[in-house]
């Protein structure tokens, strides 16, 4: 096989993986119950968004909790009320059998904000000390994400399925957003 088959071949293989990675976190995102963006809340499900009580994409109840210094069902507690709250309108949703638009960057910056301020109120803490922790949670969300990326990529390159600079170039893509990275 030629140098530059075996090049598009290893570049097909992580292709292949990011993909994989792609699905996984679309499926993943597939059952969210809010249809909000980023600040969604999914049901509680063990192993699902966030680990183990997981309450939102990137949001891990036990670590927002701890983040906050409140009890872990007081964390449930509150995204459960404030669920119904944060549901876009009727009138915010696409028709039937048509796709949804990403919500712009402003749109994405008002829910977070309303999230904040709607589990501060609930939580009786600031609403600055929710987005830290907020952020704090999602940052580690998305590092250890990350490092399970780059654990699978190992194992491909020690199998010899994908070369050191195809691991590099997937972890660049990640990095930058194309495959449902950080943005």
């Amino acid at each position: 096989m030629s140098k530059y088959r075996m090049r598009a071949a290893a570049l097909l293989a992580a292709g292949a993986v990011a993909g994989g990675v792609t699905a996984t976190a679309l499926a993943a995102t597939a059952d969210d119950t809010t249809g909000t963006s980023g600040s969604a809340v999914a049901p509680d499900r063990p192993g699902g968004h966030g680990g183990p009580g997981g309450h939102g994409p990137g949001l891990d109840s036990a670590a927002l909790a701890k983040a906050l210094g409140v009890s872990e069902d007081e964390v449930k507690d509150a995204f459960d009320a404030v669920r119904d709250q944060l549901k876009p309108d009727d009138a915010d949703r696409p028709a039937a059998g048509t796709a949804p638009t990403p919500p712009t960057e402003a749109e994405r910056a008002e829910r977070e904000a309303a999230l904040a301020k709607a589990l501060a109120e609930k939580l009786g803490v600031s609403e600055a000390k929710v987005t830290a922790a907020l952020d704090e949670v999602r940052a580690a969300g998305a590092a250890e994400r990350r490092q399970d990326l780059s654990d699978r990529l190992d194992e491909a390159v020690a199998a010899g399925t994908l070369s050191a600079d195809d691991k590099a170039s997937v972890l660049k893509a990640y990095d930058a957003g194309v495959l449902g990275g950080p943005r």
